[in-house]
């Protein structure tokens, strides 16, 4: 975490405190750069940051809420880990929301919903042009959860907002396996599905909605199941 305080201490209203220390974490979370298991140690982050605990605390609170972060029984704090063991009960559910949201988008999205995804695409493309990969997760998310939104199910879209915070980390992956050069198909693949909602073609709505969502679980398994090994002279 090498980013500064903003401002001294005081100078700061608590929300904006709460926010930056927020912000300051989930970064270094989703990028790795702090691993999964690693401590938290609330006191070593206020002294760097020249911040009081509670807003400390209160980022922390959210960052739980997002699943990013594990409160322990002794009170400690780590980052969470990645269950890669139940990995598939994860691709089912993503795979199916991506279906869902993309085809009721279809079916009930209004002219300003369209506005919207579009405006997101936007932002996700000029990532993908900076490589930028925490740009292109935030952008991801914020695309998908537009279209989860015209599709006018708040469980749906609640579900699948849930599922994409918790996606972020296994995206950062797989955005590393491009080396954050990102082919001109990941683009593609959002636009093909802005135009079937555009056209209220359900059908398509459902059949880009899983493939865009195999193509993306397809690569993470082949990345998981790569023998990593190193051979070693005895």
């Amino acid at each position: 975490m090498n980013r500064k305080a903003a401002s001294v201490p005081g100078e700061r209203k608590r929300g904006e405190g709460v926010r930056f220390v927020y912000e300051i974490l989930r970064d270094d979370i989703i990028n790795l750069t702090l691993p999964p298991g690693s401590p938290i140690d609330e006191v070593q982050l206020a002294e760097r940051l020249e911040m009081s605990r509670t807003p400390i605390r209160e980022a922390l609170v959210r960052l739980a809420g997002e699943g990013l972060v594990t409160t322990l029984p002794n009170r400690s704090t780590i980052v969470s880990n990645i269950d890669f063991l139940n990995m598939h009960a994860f691709f089912d559910a993503i795979t199916l929301m991506y279906r869902v949201t993309t085809r009721l988008a279809a079916e009930y999205r209004s002219e300003a919903d369209l506005d919207e995804i579009r405006a997101r695409q936007a932002d996700f493309a000029r990532a993908v042009a900076d490589q930028d990969a925490l740009a292109m997760i935030a952008s991801n998310r914020d695309f998908h959860a537009a279209i989860g939104r015209a599709g006018r199910n708040p469980y749906y879209s609640g579900l699948f907002n849930r599922l994409l915070d918790e996606g972020r980390r296994i995206l950062r992956i797989y955005y590393s396996s491009y080396n954050d050069r990102m082919p001109q198909s990941v683009i593609d693949e959002h636009e093909a599905m802005i135009a079937a909602i555009a056209a209220r073609d359900i059908a398509a709505a459902d059949r880009i909605g899983q493939q865009h969502a195999n193509q993306i679980v397809g690569k993470i398994q082949t990345l998981m199941a790569e023998d990593r090994r190193q051979p070693i002279a005895l």
